[in-house]
Protein backbone atom coordinates (compact mmCIF):
# COMPACT_ATOMS: atom_id res chain seq x y z
CA UNK A 1 0.00 0.00 0.00
CA UNK A 2 2.80 1.95 0.64
CA UNK A 3 4.31 1.61 -2.69
CA UNK A 4 1.13 2.40 -3.94
CA UNK A 5 0.76 5.78 -2.20
CA UNK A 6 4.00 6.66 -3.48
CA UNK A 7 3.54 5.40 -7.05
CA UNK A 8 0.30 7.64 -7.38
CA UNK A 9 1.82 10.61 -5.95
CA UNK A 10 -0.53 9.82 -2.53
CA UNK A 11 -3.79 9.01 -4.07
CA UNK A 12 -3.62 5.29 -2.57
CA UNK A 13 -6.89 4.31 -0.19
CA UNK A 14 -6.83 0.76 1.84
CA UNK A 15 -9.93 -0.88 2.02
CA UNK A 16 -10.35 -4.12 4.33
CA UNK A 17 -12.57 -6.12 6.20
CA UNK A 18 -13.52 -9.23 8.17
CA UNK A 19 -13.76 -11.50 4.59
CA UNK A 20 -17.04 -13.34 4.00
CA UNK A 21 -15.47 -15.89 0.62
CA UNK A 22 -14.53 -19.05 1.83
CA UNK A 23 -13.42 -20.61 -1.62
CA UNK A 24 -10.88 -17.47 -1.64
CA UNK A 25 -9.56 -18.47 1.45
CA UNK A 26 -9.52 -22.01 0.30
CA UNK A 27 -7.92 -20.79 -2.93
CA UNK A 28 -4.95 -19.61 -1.38
CA UNK A 29 -4.18 -22.15 1.02
CA UNK A 30 -5.99 -20.37 4.08
CA UNK A 31 -7.91 -21.26 6.72
CA UNK A 32 -11.50 -19.75 7.06
CA UNK A 33 -12.16 -19.78 10.74
CA UNK A 34 -15.38 -18.78 12.29
CA UNK A 35 -16.91 -15.08 12.21
CA UNK A 36 -15.87 -14.11 15.39
CA UNK A 37 -11.90 -15.09 14.76
CA UNK A 38 -12.46 -13.48 11.54
CA UNK A 39 -13.99 -10.32 13.69
CA UNK A 40 -10.77 -10.51 16.31
CA UNK A 41 -8.42 -10.35 13.26
CA UNK A 42 -10.18 -7.59 11.55
CA UNK A 43 -9.32 -5.61 14.89
CA UNK A 44 -6.11 -6.25 14.82
CA UNK A 45 -4.89 -5.83 12.04
CA UNK A 46 -6.70 -3.09 11.34
CA UNK A 47 -4.79 -1.66 14.23
CA UNK A 48 -1.45 -2.93 12.82
CA UNK A 49 -1.79 -1.25 9.58
CA UNK A 50 -2.99 2.39 11.56
CA UNK A 51 0.33 1.44 13.65
CA UNK A 52 2.73 0.99 10.21
CA UNK A 53 0.95 4.05 8.22
CA UNK A 54 1.81 6.66 10.99
CA UNK A 55 4.04 5.07 12.98
CA UNK A 56 8.14 5.25 12.43
CA UNK A 57 8.17 1.73 13.81
CA UNK A 58 5.05 -0.21 15.05
CA UNK A 59 4.89 -2.74 18.01
CA UNK A 60 1.61 -4.65 18.69
CA UNK A 61 0.83 -7.79 20.37
CA UNK A 62 -1.63 -9.55 19.65
CA UNK A 63 -3.64 -12.86 19.61
CA UNK A 64 -3.01 -13.59 15.78
CA UNK A 65 -0.54 -10.68 14.52
CA UNK A 66 2.86 -9.76 16.37
CA UNK A 67 4.81 -6.31 15.14
CA UNK A 68 8.28 -6.09 17.23
CA UNK A 69 9.66 -2.80 16.39
CA UNK A 70 8.57 -3.32 12.88
CA UNK A 71 9.44 -0.36 10.50
CA UNK A 72 7.62 0.72 7.23
CA UNK A 73 10.39 2.65 5.10
CA UNK A 74 9.89 4.59 3.29
CA UNK A 75 6.65 6.21 4.75
CA UNK A 76 4.02 6.67 2.96
CA UNK A 77 3.12 9.88 0.96
CA UNK A 78 0.48 11.08 2.84
CA UNK A 79 0.57 11.75 6.53
CA UNK A 80 -2.93 9.60 7.24
CA UNK A 81 -2.99 7.15 4.36
CA UNK A 82 -7.04 6.74 4.48
CA UNK A 83 -8.31 3.09 6.02
CA UNK A 84 -11.17 2.36 5.00
CA UNK A 85 -13.43 -0.95 6.86
CA UNK A 86 -16.77 -2.36 4.93
CA UNK A 87 -19.04 -4.47 6.54
CA UNK A 88 -22.02 -3.79 8.54
CA UNK A 89 -21.87 -6.06 11.68
CA UNK A 90 -23.12 -3.17 14.78
CA UNK A 91 -21.28 -5.13 17.63
CA UNK A 92 -17.72 -5.97 15.66
CA UNK A 93 -17.04 -4.47 12.42
CA UNK A 94 -18.58 -0.88 13.42
CA UNK A 95 -16.47 -0.77 16.68
CA UNK A 96 -13.48 -1.54 14.69
CA UNK A 97 -14.83 0.93 12.48
CA UNK A 98 -15.30 3.59 15.17
CA UNK A 99 -11.55 2.87 16.47
CA UNK A 100 -9.68 3.04 13.74
CA UNK A 101 -11.24 4.07 10.25
CA UNK A 102 -10.87 6.86 8.20
CA UNK A 103 -13.90 5.66 5.63
CA UNK A 104 -17.00 2.87 6.24
CA UNK A 105 -19.02 1.36 3.65
CA UNK A 106 -21.98 -0.95 3.43
CA UNK A 107 -22.72 -3.46 1.15
CA UNK A 108 -26.27 -3.48 -0.49
CA UNK A 109 -27.71 -2.06 2.62
CA UNK A 110 -31.22 -0.14 1.55
CA UNK A 111 -31.46 3.76 2.65
CA UNK A 112 -33.68 3.14 6.13
CA UNK A 113 -31.31 0.47 7.08
CA UNK A 114 -28.21 2.05 6.10
CA UNK A 115 -29.30 5.06 8.27
CA UNK A 116 -30.06 2.68 11.58
CA UNK A 117 -26.17 1.39 10.91
CA UNK A 118 -24.52 4.96 10.45
CA UNK A 119 -26.61 5.61 13.77
CA UNK A 120 -24.91 2.44 15.58
CA UNK A 121 -21.66 4.17 13.99
CA UNK A 122 -22.25 7.12 15.28
CA UNK A 123 -22.86 5.58 18.61
CA UNK A 124 -19.48 3.86 18.58
CA UNK A 125 -17.55 6.43 18.06
CA UNK A 126 -19.45 8.67 20.72
CA UNK A 127 -18.24 5.39 23.41
CA UNK A 128 -14.61 5.70 22.46
CA UNK A 129 -14.15 9.56 22.20
CA UNK A 130 -13.94 9.30 18.28
CA UNK A 131 -15.05 12.06 16.04
CA UNK A 132 -17.05 10.44 14.06
CA UNK A 133 -17.16 13.52 11.26
CA UNK A 134 -14.17 12.08 10.57
CA UNK A 135 -15.05 8.84 9.01
CA UNK A 136 -16.63 8.84 5.50
CA UNK A 137 -20.02 7.34 4.82
CA UNK A 138 -20.20 4.87 1.81
CA UNK A 139 -22.42 2.55 0.59
CA UNK A 140 -22.43 -0.24 -2.09
CA UNK A 141 -25.32 -0.25 -4.61
CA UNK A 142 -26.05 -3.58 -6.49
CA UNK A 143 -26.45 -2.22 -10.71
CA UNK A 144 -29.78 -3.75 -11.80
CA UNK A 145 -30.96 -0.77 -13.65
CA UNK A 146 -32.50 -0.42 -17.27
CA UNK A 147 -32.28 2.20 -19.73
CA UNK A 148 -35.87 1.30 -20.70
CA UNK A 149 -38.75 -0.91 -19.96
CA UNK A 150 -37.07 -3.52 -21.71
CA UNK A 151 -33.91 -2.57 -20.72
CA UNK A 152 -35.57 -2.61 -17.09
CA UNK A 153 -37.14 -6.22 -17.48
CA UNK A 154 -33.72 -7.92 -18.45
CA UNK A 155 -32.23 -6.27 -15.22
CA UNK A 156 -34.91 -7.71 -12.91
CA UNK A 157 -34.44 -10.89 -14.25
CA UNK A 158 -30.68 -11.03 -13.88
CA UNK A 159 -31.37 -9.79 -10.80
CA UNK A 160 -33.48 -12.63 -9.86
CA UNK A 161 -31.00 -15.19 -11.11
CA UNK A 162 -28.59 -13.35 -8.56
CA UNK A 163 -29.93 -12.64 -5.43
CA UNK A 164 -33.86 -14.17 -5.80
CA UNK A 165 -32.41 -16.93 -3.76
CA UNK A 166 -30.42 -14.65 -1.20
CA UNK A 167 -31.65 -15.20 2.54
CA UNK A 168 -29.71 -11.86 3.92
CA UNK A 169 -32.02 -10.13 3.46
CA UNK A 170 -30.02 -7.18 1.00
CA UNK A 171 -31.89 -4.68 -0.25
CA UNK A 172 -29.37 -2.11 -1.39
CA UNK A 173 -30.15 -2.21 -5.69
CA UNK A 174 -30.83 -0.17 -8.10
CA UNK A 175 -33.60 -1.80 -10.36
CA UNK A 176 -36.39 -0.06 -12.55
CA UNK A 177 -35.65 2.16 -15.41
CA UNK A 178 -33.39 5.78 -14.47
CA UNK A 179 -36.35 7.15 -13.34
CA UNK A 180 -36.69 4.89 -10.12
CA UNK A 181 -33.02 4.81 -9.70
CA UNK A 182 -32.53 8.90 -9.10
CA UNK A 183 -35.13 8.22 -6.66
CA UNK A 184 -33.29 5.88 -5.05
CA UNK A 185 -30.11 7.64 -5.05
CA UNK A 186 -31.93 10.59 -3.65
CA UNK A 187 -32.54 8.60 -0.86
CA UNK A 188 -29.48 7.86 -0.13
CA UNK A 189 -28.00 11.33 -0.39
CA UNK A 190 -31.21 12.28 2.27
CA UNK A 191 -29.76 9.72 4.64
CA UNK A 192 -26.08 10.81 4.52
CA UNK A 193 -24.53 8.64 2.59
CA UNK A 194 -21.36 10.82 1.47
CA UNK A 195 -20.37 8.41 -1.91
CA UNK A 196 -22.31 6.09 -3.70
CA UNK A 197 -20.77 3.13 -5.17
CA UNK A 198 -21.92 1.46 -8.42
CA UNK A 199 -21.25 -2.36 -7.97
CA UNK A 200 -21.57 -3.82 -11.28
CA UNK A 201 -21.34 -8.26 -11.00
CA UNK A 202 -19.55 -10.11 -13.71
CA UNK A 203 -20.80 -9.46 -17.36
CA UNK A 204 -21.95 -9.25 -19.73
CA UNK A 205 -22.88 -5.29 -18.95
CA UNK A 206 -25.46 -3.25 -19.34
CA UNK A 207 -23.58 -0.21 -21.55
CA UNK A 208 -26.97 1.52 -22.47
CA UNK A 209 -27.94 1.34 -18.57
CA UNK A 210 -24.32 2.61 -17.72
CA UNK A 211 -24.95 5.40 -20.00
CA UNK A 212 -28.36 6.29 -19.23
CA UNK A 213 -26.91 6.49 -15.24
CA UNK A 214 -24.52 8.82 -16.31
CA UNK A 215 -26.03 10.94 -18.45
CA UNK A 216 -30.16 11.03 -16.40
CA UNK A 217 -29.28 10.20 -13.17
CA UNK A 218 -26.29 11.66 -12.44
CA UNK A 219 -26.67 15.29 -13.68
CA UNK A 220 -29.60 15.66 -11.59
CA UNK A 221 -28.06 14.65 -8.28
CA UNK A 222 -24.92 17.10 -8.68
Amino acid sequence: MTTIDHVSNGRAQCGIGAGWNEPEYRAFGYEFPDLRTREDQLEEYAEALRLLFNEPFADLSGTHFTLRHAPNNPRPVQRRLPLWIGGAGEKRTLRTAARFADGWNAPYLAPAEWKRKNDVLDNWCAKLGRDGGAIARTVNVGFYMGADAKGAARGEDRYQREWGADTRGFTGFLRGTAERAAEIVDEFRGVGVERLNIAVRSGPYDWEALEAFAQSVMPVLT
